[in-house]
């Protein structure tokens, strides 16, 4: 392992050399992090096994009363588990559209055709709260009790720099960063990560920053201006694309502007909008269209990475990371525009990624200068999670959230400001 490693290293620091963009990313950014993930890793999470106990007491009684209506729903009992009874019921007994086919040709059950039928029919409804809770307690409540250390009473995370093409860290045994926080359920998992007696938890997130970076990237002033004058975006976005002026808002236009916002990253199709937002297709995209039409920077930008993907095979980040797209030549329509909706959100998630890494490599030097005692303990996308004495919780909410929001400089100048909202809690849940 030894040797062939160093043979690597001759052969592939010296291409590396050959572009100082990325030598430098190397360097300057990747190297100095590992040394800041081992110690994130050997600080752990404290968990509190008692919380994590009666969580999936709770959630096994859900689940066996799901169970149960799920059988009334279909006449008698089945294995909720089994694809083959599953389709039988939904799509012989019940009668239920087929959506799509398995390359087997047998009707699908899979999460998205659930998810379609659950809009309307309720055994559907009931399979997908079932399966959803039924993961989270096999995935969490159960297998983070067992993944606690006996000796610190702490969880031990892995963190993984290559797990992710777009260079977002990912977390394994157990993975941390995939605990859903949109439901109440997953919400109740991270009351489960407390500060041991005289501290506090710190969490730090960043403030919309994709579409800050989407902002940037395309240079849409009328988006840049709303940045920079702390105006809400999406209400800002509602106005411009449906004629609605801030004072008349209603939450669900705004929910509208909410969604495209997002789904534009992500390169959403008008179908995805319609399925989000309970619209026809056709409506949604003309919201899209509206939505183009109003930010031609946005629909510039999303052409030019395109064509950077097609003539390079790969796109890059604000800092010069690579990520390499080579399905953008597939010849299967689906398949190319996956590579196609990649080409446009892997540079600003991955300039994202960039940022918060830069920020991790930053704090633990301004906490120490600060003489604060704190420890930074995880990282979960765009936020930051620290374990701080009580006394030093205020000032350390200053430093950790100063630093974030300077840590694109002085390599990137953004248009917009980046900001950092923390709380402090003896919760993950309650800090966030």
């Amino acid at each position: 392992d030894a040797e062939v490693t160093l043979r690597l290293h001759r052969l592939l620091s010296e291409k590396l050399d050959a572009e100082p963009q990325l030598s430098a990313l190397y360097r300057e950014l990747e190297i100095p992090l590992v040394s800041v993930l081992s110690r994130i890793e050997r600080n752990g999470a404290l968990v509190c096994r008692d919380t994590l106990a009666a969580h999936s007491k709770e959630l096994g009684e859900r689940i066996l009363a799901l169970e149960s209506q799920a059988h009334d729903l279909a006449g008698g009992p089945f294995n909720l588990g089994s694809p083959k009874q599953l389709g039988e019921i939904l799509f012989n007994q019940l009668e239920l559209p087929v959506l799509r086919k398995t390359p087997k040709g047998a009707p699908s059950t899979a999460e998205d055709v659930l998810a379609e039928l659950a809009l309307d029919y309720p055994l559907p409804a009931v399979l997908m709260e079932y399966r959803g809770l039924s993961k989270l307690k096999s995935t969490y409540t159960d297998a983070l009790t067992k993944s606690v250390n006996p000796r610190t009473r702490r969880v031990h995370t892995s963190f993984s720099m290559v797990g992710a093409s777009t260079g977002r860290l990912s977390s394994s045994d157990p993975n941390l960063q995939n605990i859903p926080i949109r439901t109440a359920e997953g919400r109740q998992i991270r009351t489960a990560f407390v500060a041991r007696p005289g501290y506090k938890l710190i969490s730090a997130d960043y403030s919309q920053i994709e579409l800050r970076l989407v902002a940037h990237v395309a240079n849409e002033a009328s988006m840049i201006e709303a940045f920079r004058q702390g105006v809400d975006i999406h209400a800002q976005t509602a106005a411009q694309v449906f004629g609605v002026s801030l004072e008349q808002m209603d939450p669900e236009t705004r929910r509208r502007a909410k969604a495209i916002n997002f789904g534009i990253i992500y390169g959403i199709s008008g179908f995805g909008l319609a399925r989000q937002l309970s619209v026809p297709r056709g409506e949604a995209r003309d919201f899209i269209n509206a939505y183009l039409e109003r930010f031609p920077g946005i629909k510039s930008y999303m052409d030019e990475a395109k064509q950077f993907a097609r003539d390079k095979r790969f796109v890059e980040t604000l800092f010069g990371r690579r990520i390499h797209i080579p399905q953008i030549y597939e010849k299967n329509p689906a398949m190319r525009g996956f590579a196609e909706r990649q080409a446009i959100n892997a540079p600003i998630q991955g300039s994202a990624a960039d940022i918060i890494k830069r920020a991790m490599c930053r704090l633990p030097g301004a906490l120490a200068s600060a003489k604060l005692d704190a420890l930074m303990l995880l990282q979960v996308h765009d936020e930051l999670i620290f374990e701080v004495s009580e006394k030093h919780a205020v000032q350390a909410v200053k430093v950790i959230t100063s630093v974030m929001e300077q840590a694109a400089e002085p390599v990137v100048k953004l248009k917009v400001p980046l900001i950092a909202e923390a709380g402090i809690a003896q919760s993950w849940s309650e800090a966030h």
